[in-house]
């Protein structure tokens, strides 16, 4: 029984972790992959993923859709909360001293400095939609268009 669980995870992380990379964001697995990706000059929006309910159904799909827009940051970058937990840390720690970790949320980044956030209160009980438009209202306000 124990191994048709472990089997089952491993399936549903690669499957939340291909949502993201197969859409063109960029996995960063470990504490230095973050320090490269946010050092980056531009835009930067963030996902920090999960497996809960949430996450697989209102925040990957968000994600995914909402970067078929006018406006989009420079980069696409997502860490994975409770799997790569260095990678995680380190991305908190960017996110100031306001910031409430949660799993999932985005964080919008300007030349590495955190400008806008959506937290998990903001997308948990929420539509997709809504997340949508949350998420491209701050591509509007702080990117260029593609």
């Amino acid at each position: 029984m124990n191994m048709d669980y472990d089997l089952f995870m491993q399936d549903m992380l690669r499957q939340a972790r291909s949502e993201l990379s197969g859409n063109g964001y960029e996995e960063l697995k470990t504490a230095e992959q973050v320090e490269d990706a946010f050092n980056r000059p531009g835009t930067t929006f963030v996902m920090v993923n999960s497996v809960c309910g949430c996450a697989g159904g209102i925040a990957r799909p968000a994600a995914v859709h909402a970067i078929n827009y006018d406006k989009r940051p420079d980069h696409l970058v997502t860490v994975f909360a409770g799997q790569d937990q260095e990678a995680t840390a380190q991305a908190r720690m960017h996110f100031g001293e306001d910031h409430i970790p949660s799993s999932p949320s985005f964080v919008m980044l300007k030349d590495g400095q955190p400008v806008a956030e959506i937290g998990r209160h903001e997308i948990e009980g929420h539509d997709p939609m809504s997340v949508i438009t949350s998420i491209q209202a701050y591509f509007e306000e702080f990117c260029d268009e593609v």
